[in-house]
């Protein structure tokens, strides 16, 4: 069997079995019931950012302390005809590159973190505000 017969059968054995399937959330007693299907733990989230700019901070420093070494001995294995330098440099290179993208990840999600928190914290204050100065709060009481 080719290739192409194959995976025609598999694209139409995988067609056949295709149906439509709604979840559905089990019916909760009082009225607007349920429980809540996203929970933000602020706690952790918050470690999680600190942990992340804790990371970002060591690494901007402790990941460049052997930079200067690395290039001076580099740059003797060099002179002195070492094939090796050059190869110490692309490594230093790279090690440099590799660093600057990893700093930068961890800025991303501890300010990512930080802003979520920020966010989602104002949009909860405003929906609040929004649920308790309306109607349908007066006609739940």
């Amino acid at each position: 069997m080719s290739f192409d017969e194959e995976w025609s059968t598999a694209r139409n054995t995988a067609a056949a079995n295709v149906s439509t399937r709604l979840n559905s959330v089990p019916a909760a007693p009082g009225p607007g019931g349920g429980s809540a299907d996203l929970e933000l733990n602020q706690d952790q989230i918050g470690e999680v950012g600190s942990e992340a700019y804790k990371l970002h901070t060591r690494l901007s420093t402790d990941g460049k302390h052997a930079a200067a070494s690395t290039a001076e001995a580099a740059g003797a294995l060099t002179r002195e005809g070492f094939a090796s330098g050059a190869a110490l440099l692309k490594v230093n290179t790279r090690w440099e590159s590799q660093l600057k993208t990893l700093v930068a990840a961890c800025a991303n999600i501890s300010n990512g973190l930080n802003y979520s928190l920020s966010s989602h914290s104002k949009e909860e204050q405003q929906l609040h505000a929004d649920f308790t100065a309306s109607r349908i709060d007066q006609l739940l009481k």
